[in-house]
């Protein structure tokens, strides 16, 4: 029992230590600027290339985790890899979005998918992925890397800043994250919080 409660004292330990990275947002080059008085940016997620894990691709990821999957249970696999994807709809986006509008509401500046009359669009690359493991007396969180790209939504090659968040943590207090797209959805909602923080104070 003591063991246990060790392992669960460091493990939120852990999880309060890496939030303080999720504050962290670097401006690679450009003004965010623009922004100040806009109503409405347009925002859009690109996971077309990142790693998770120790493999380069998530191809890679997703292929040995389903064939292990389909290998202890016919068709496990499959409904698990539809279930990773789906979870960016489904998890990740909306949690972006709520805490990153809700730290922009007294700025009045609100981010929605599928808005191109908005003039500028924010794009957000996942980069790397970290799911993380929770099994009871042991756990890792889930940690994510980011680049988010600010640009004119009617030229989407005229960059107007490009901005990077890394390590940002994923991890739900109390150890109930035994699910991946729980763990990963959280690294979410930090990234949109901490972007909305370094937005209110640029603008």
């Amino acid at each position: 029992m003591k063991k246990f409660i060790y392992a669960a004292v460091i493990a939120f330990a852990a999880i309060g230590a890496s939030d303080s990275f999720a504050q962290r947002v670097d401006l690679r080059s450009g003004d965010v600027a623009v922004l100040s008085g806009q109503k409405t940016v347009n925002i859009e997620y690109d996971y077309s290339e990142f790693g998770v894990g120790k493999f380069a691709t998530e191809k890679e990821y997703l292929d040995k985790k389903s064939a292990e999957y389909n290998a202890k249970e016919a068709g496990k696999g499959d409904t698990w890899k539809k279930a990773w994807v789906d979870d960016r709809k489904n998890r990740f986006e909306p949690k972006f979005e709520e805490l990153f509008n809700k730290g922009m509401a007294d700025k009045g500046l609100q981010a929605v998918q599928s808005r191109p009359d908005a003039t500028y669009t924010l794009i957000v690359r996942t980069k790397f992925v970290e799911p993380g493991f929770n099994v009871g007396v042991m756990r890792k969180n889930a940690y994510v890397d980011y680049e988010v790209d600010l640009v004119e939504s009617a030229n989407k090659s005229a960059k107007v800043a490009q901005l990077n968040l890394r390590n940002v943590p994923g991890g739900q207090f109390g150890g109930f994250d035994f699910d991946t797209g729980v763990r990963i959805a959280e690294s979410y909602a930090k990234a949109g919080k901490s972007l909305a923080a370094f937005l209110d104070k640029k603008l």
